[in-house]
């Protein structure tokens, strides 16, 4: 119902509209002026695009139907239902969801998409150290793991071998084995900020210190190439024992080597596979494994698995740490095209807070040149040495307006951030205040925006005053709506009708019975419970029905075609023609509610018509063009 109202007021935004047409005045009502351009848009959009276009009307046949609209809504102003809490609430809401659009870059997103579908069609292969930073790490903590990096970082440039700082400095367990060596990985693999740096670092060369959620990391990029795309494959692995460092690899290989002997000569792969493949769980489904990149495997099992060719070719026997394996191609699929990725890459951006936020980011940089953003340098470093800082410490100052440390503290206190962090969520404070000032001028910066919010704001009022004047007030009149009912009783009527029985059995012989009974007087009752005691043999059902309500009867009364619902052998009725009567308040109550609202909403907007003063500029409206 709700949405019905708001195509009235206006849902939908239409192009091509000029937003600085002169303020001519159409429509006084009272003191309260309606423009021209107000009248064009509701009217534009109420009579475009109908799906039947006759039913469009001219603007001087459009203008009662929104003189009645502006009086509801006027009316519900003068009732202060604006005022209320709830009507605020909704109507904030709303707001929230529609200026979502208006308070990032547009620009940024459709270049950020790109950007990452061009990083999805190539895979980097690279190698980090990691310097771990606690989570709640203040300014000081956060400065020395950084220094730290730097000096990793310059002792790599003098030569020190990237794979050797790897093993000495980094925090990520698996350096000492792998010197840091991450392989091939390709785009939304690794954390935003990491892969950004590594994507932006070249060939040959190491990152400058990269900061991401698990610490700071220095990154060496070893190779850029294409993506391959994924493949499926089926593999069957002679597993080497875990947790054993010293074992004999040669049964393995020799178990490995008579499977691959057998599936030379013939043997089915998928049944090797069930039989005695050690991975039980690829095992089950004859040794097929998910859909993988190339940078989701470790190297020794993806590089002779995209190496196959053609669908159904196998390697020989391949080792990687963890056993020996056989394995067989099975599909390919390449990188899909920009168009196929972009609702994928769209949706991945969304659930990932930092990719989103990069976004928020760029829109902030761009409203701090907008809005003469001045951070005060001098006071910010006071901050991070001065244990007790003045609260009207300046930090920043946005559109002329300055914030202060009282500010940026009672920020923390609401969002729940203990002060021993608190540097590290000034940036967020930044933009929390900008994004809150362009918040604020949306309105006033954004005309369409200015005429959308009009129009929610009039159509939550036009809602509730329908709901309490006319749909909830003719629901809940029963006086009223029985009233109503007899002095209009006959508008909704019946058609001609079978009134009687339709019976079903479950044989012949049933159906002879039944007829014998109720040619002998009994009543429906008494027929199906004299023969349904030993079990359900007939179903009776009583009614009136129209032609068309029913099969049965439309075959036996309105010379209807047979259908499959029955079978005429075993189905007859019993009953007579009616002629046509009036529907009760019962059987058309749904109608009569319906015309009662009506009639109340016809007998309100005549009070409403006497009650303002409505004054048209017909002139202005002949200026109005027809859809």
């Amino acid at each position: 119902m709700k949405h019905t109202v708001f195509l009235i007021a206006g849902l939908i935004l239409f192009s091509g509209l000029v937003w600085g047409q002169n303020e001519e005045i159409l429509l006084t009502i009272d003191d309260i002026e309606i423009s021209k351009a107000e009248f064009e848009r509701i009217y534009r959009k109420n009579n475009q695009n109908l799906y039947d276009e006759t039913e469009a009307k001219s603007p001087k046949e459009y203008l009662d139907m929104f003189i009645d609209y502006k009086l509801k809504v006027i009316e519900a102003q003068n009732l202060k239902m604006d005022t209320s809490t709830a009507f605020k609430t909704e109507l904030a809401g709303y707001r929230k969801e529609l200026a979502a659009p208006y308070l990032t870059d547009m620009k940024y997103d459709e270049k950020l998409i790109k950007e990452l579908y061009n990083r999805m069609t190539k895979e980097i292969n690279a190698s980090h150290i990691l310097l771990q930073v606690p989570e709640n790490a203040t300014y000081q903590k956060e400065q020395e793991v950084l220094k730290k990096a730097n000096e990793i970082r310059a002792e790599i440039l003098a030569g020190k071998p990237f794979s050797e700082a790897a093993v000495e400095y980094s925090e990520d367990p698996n350096a000492a084995n792998n010197g840091g060596q991450l392989g091939y990985f390709t785009a939304f693999q690794m954390v935003a900020p990491f892969e950004n740096a590594a994507f932006n670092t070249p060939v040959g060369e190491i990152s400058e210190p990269v900061r991401s959620s698990f610490g700071y990391h220095l990154i060496k990029v070893h190779d850029l190439r294409p993506n391959k795309g994924e493949i499926k494959v089926a593999h069957i692995m002679k597993m080497f024992p875990q947790g054993v460092e010293n074992f004999d690899k040669n049964e393995l290989k020799k178990e490995i080597d008579s499977i691959y002997t057998e599936l030379q000569n013939g043997a089915d792969f998928a049944d090797m596979a069930r039989k005695l493949s050690d991975d039980k769980r690829s095992a089950m489904q004859g040794g097929e494994m998910p859909w993988f990149s190339a940078g989701r495997m470790i190297p020794e099992f993806s590089t002779p698995a995209f190496a196959l060719e053609n669908t159904g070719d196998m390697t020989p026997p391949v080792e990687t740490p963890f056993g020996f394996h056989i394995i067989k191609k099975l599909d390919h699929r390449p990188v899909p095209s920009f168009e196929e990725a972009r609702e994928q890459i769209e949706e991945r951006v969304r659930r990932d807070p930092e990719r989103s936020n990069s976004s928020q980011k760029a829109f902030v940089e761009k409203l701090k040149k907008e809005y003469n953003f001045e951070a005060n340098s001098a006071n910010l470093e006071k901050l991070k040495t001065n244990e007790n800082p003045s609260e009207e410490l300046l930090l920043f100052s946005i559109d002329n307006k300055d914030f202060h440390l009282n500010d940026f503290n009672a920020f923390l206190k609401k969002n729940g951030i203990e002060n021993s962090n608190s540097l590290g969520h000034y940036n967020d404070w930044v933009a929390h205040e900008i994004i809150q000032l362009e918040d604020s001028k949306l309105e006033e910066k954004h005309p369409e925006f200015r005429y959308l919010m009009k129009e929610y704001h009039d159509g939550i009022l036009l809602f509730n005053i329908m709901e309490e004047k006319i749909w909830g007030f003719a629901s809940k009149d029963t006086a009223g709506l029985q009233k109503f009912y007899k002095k209009n009783k006959g508008i909704h009527q019946w058609g001609e009708r079978f009134k009687g029985l339709i019976i079903t059995c479950k044989s012949q012989e049933t159906r002879q019975e039944a007829e014998k009974y109720f040619a002998a007087g009994m009543t429906a009752a008494e027929v199906e419970d004299l023969l349904n005691e030993s079990g359900k043999k007939v179903e009776i059902e009583e009614g009136a029905w129209e032609e068309g309500a029913n099969d049965v009867v439309d075959y036996y009364v309105w010379n209807g075609k047979k259908t499959t619902s029955f079978n005429p052998e075993l189905t007859f009725i019993r009953g007579d023609k009616i002629p046509p009567e009036p529907k009760t308040l019962e059987e058309a109550r749904g109608l009569y509610i319906s015309d009662y609202q009506n009639h109340l909403e016809k007998e309100w907007l005549k009070k409403l018509r006497k009650k303002y003063k409505i004054k048209v500029n017909k002139k202005v409206l002949r200026s109005v063009p027809h859809v």
